[in-house]
């Protein structure tokens, strides 16, 4: 989630493991959720937008290489 703060500057925060199927407006009400209650002022700045999310979903495969 990229928000900005009231100096404009941009910051991330990460969710580890979300939860599956989640849908756009979830994202959206969380973003509004941690805007509104300013539970996280990064550098004692409020947030004063939310800007964008994203979900990156990863799969990793490992190999033996050890013959």
């Amino acid at each position: 989630m990229v928000f900005k703060n009231t100096l404009g500057n941009s910051f991330s925060i990460t969710v580890d493991d979300p939860k599956a199927n989640l849908q756009e407006q979830e994202i959206i009400d969380a973003m509004n959720l941690i805007k509104s209650k300013n539970i996280f002022q990064p550098k004692g700045y409020d947030i004063a937008e939310c800007v964008s999310a994203k979900v990156v979903d990863s799969t990793i495969t490992e190999y033996d290489l050890v013959v």
